[in-house]
């Protein structure tokens, strides 16, 4: 389908312009876990880039002024933009917060032509709300969204061509795109001419749909079918809501029923519609898409930034009831139960139940690990937000002194104090030039003394020699001891302790 996408350029900096005052022409940058998701163009040609971390950022420009990433804030600044399109076009689908689709046929017959809409919808933005747009027109929103970027109508029939030149980070997968640049594949084109089954079979489903993303393809994996009327939900407040935070916990309680009444049936949500009435009567409703599968948390997000642009954007408007409309699903066998309920029932549960605490104490409250470089077992472990990007930094580092693998499996919190000794019971030291003063014969951990029949090492570490507080020397060895069990010592200062045992 020919698709029109509005796109505003840094949004973000545009929004906190807009709600909260702060001068967009000046040295601004939007951060995200810590790193910049968005920077002005003054800051810009100060160097910064997305992506960079915070210090980084201001270590290229100090005058940087510095703000967290607030999507209720962008979506409040939003809403009037939406309210724009739609008063010279009808259909509009909200991507995010900055960005919007609608079908180019009504428009393109109405205005006379794809480039007259464009231009009459660019200038009705510019007129009503003051903020810069830019249009894209081509088959599919994907490929819309691109063209918008570059401020470009891709002719009829041309938009695989046009896709084949992009890269290949376009796609929007960190994970998915540096796999595939280690493989050799660095644009669209690239990506697409792989056969679609096998990409499935190697990559996932997610991989799967970004291919037919990339050979500009339609971006539904199977062609949406009408929902079935039990799996709309609605909410209707005794108290009609007008604070925010009252909204946010509005939005998880109906995104969580929404995902388990379309677990039931095996589908997940593409494309959902969000209906609102006032104490007074007033219906609001808007259409959000993505292109993906909309999670618990994707519902909620969206169903929050909705309600905060309504709420914060009307005068005294109170929202008195809220209703999902799942618009575009499709079968989805990730989430189908098995016979008895056990397949991958567990594992949802145990994602709402993270997800439910997180919402009731912040994100902090859940970590997991993710294993980093480094040579120490215990200084590779990252704990991040549950939701965060799980991606390791610099594993593939050369890391001199690092234990090859296979890596321990227990790293213990406190290392276990031991004396390890040679044939003659004389302790086992480490020489200047890593010499041993002898074999390695026995272990005493716990006043229990075992045989070791078999070693490897030392693996030296001399880190942070400039700062004599914090410098460290010392040696690594794995010990294979009589009774079967593995461990990962250290000798620093004369002193041996267990650091990680081996399965």
């Amino acid at each position: 389908m020919r698709t029109i996408v509005v796109w505003c350029p840094d949004w973000p900096i545009v929004a906190a312009e807009i709600v909260d005052g702060y001068p967009s022409q000046e040295p601004v940058a939007v951060l995200h876990a810590n790193k910049v998701l968005v920077a002005s163009p003054a800051a810009r040609e100060e160097g910064v880039r997305r992506g960079l971390r915070k210090r980084e950022a201001q270590g290229r420009c100090p005058h940087l002024i510095v703000l967290d990433y607030d999507p209720g804030r962008d979506m409040l600044a939003f809403e009037p933009v939406l309210a724009a399109v739609e008063a010279v076009a009808a259909g509009v689908e909200a991507l995010r917060p900055g960005a919007c689709a609608l079908a180019v046929r009504g428009p393109a017959r109405y205005y006379g032509g794809e480039a007259v809409a464009a231009e009459r919808i660019v200038e009705h933005i510019a007129q009503q709300c003051g903020v810069e747009a830019q249009i894209g027109i081509a088959d599919g929103t994907f490929a819309a969204g691109l063209a918008a970027r570059a401020g470009i109508i891709v002719p009829d029939g041309e938009t695989a061509e046009f896709l084949a030149l992009q890269s290949i980070a376009a796609i929007g997968r960190p994970n998915l795109v540096d796999l595939l640049r280690r493989l050799g594949i660095h644009t669209l084109g690239e990506f697409a001419a792989l056969p679609g089954a096998d990409v499935l079979d190697r990559f996932g489903f997610d991989a799967a749909l970004a291919h037919r993303l990339a050979g500009g393809r339609d971006e539904r994996p199977l062609a949406p079918r009408q929902a079935p009327p039990d799996l709309v939900v609605s909410e209707t407040f005794d108290e009609p809501v007008e604070r925010v935070d009252a909204a946010a916990f509005a939005a998880r309680n109906l995104a969580e029923r929404l995902h388990d009444r379309l677990g039931r049936h095996g589908l997940a949500c593409t494309r959902l519609a969000i209906e609102a009435v006032t104490e007074t009567g007033e219906e609001l409703t808007r259409t959000w898409r993505h292109d993906g599968l909309l999670s618990v948390n994707a519902v909620a997000d969206r169903l929050r930034w909705q309600l905060e642009g309504w709420v914060r954007n009307g005068q005294n408007r109170r929202i008195a009831t809220i209703a999902l409309i799942p618009e575009g699903v499709i079968a989805h066998l990730g989430i189908q139960p098995g016979l008895w309920g056990e397949a991958g029932e567990e594992r949802d549960r145990a994602h709402r139940a993270m997800s439910r605490v997180q919402g009731l104490l912040g994100p902090d409250s859940v970590l997991t690990a993710v294993l980093d470089g480094g040579r120490a077992d215990q200084s590779r472990i990252r704990l991040v937000p549950w939701g965060d990007e799980r991606q390791a930094r610099a594993t593939e580092a050369p890391w001199p002194g690092r234990i090859p693998s296979p890596s321990p499996a227990t790293v213990y919190p406190d290392p276990i104090p031991a004396t390890v000794s040679d044939a003659a019971g004389e302790p086992v030291g480490v020489g200047g030039r890593l010499e041993l003063t002898g074999d390695p014969h026995s272990i005493t951990i716990h006043d229990e003394t075992i045989e070791i029949t078999g070693w490897a090492g030392p693996w030296p570490i001399d880190e942070r020699w400039w700062d004599e507080e914090e410098a460290v020397r010392a040696a690594r060895f794995q010990l294979l001891l009589a009774d079967g069990r593995a461990f990962l010592a250290v000798l620093r200062n004369g002193a041996w302790h267990m650091e990680a045992l081996y399965d």
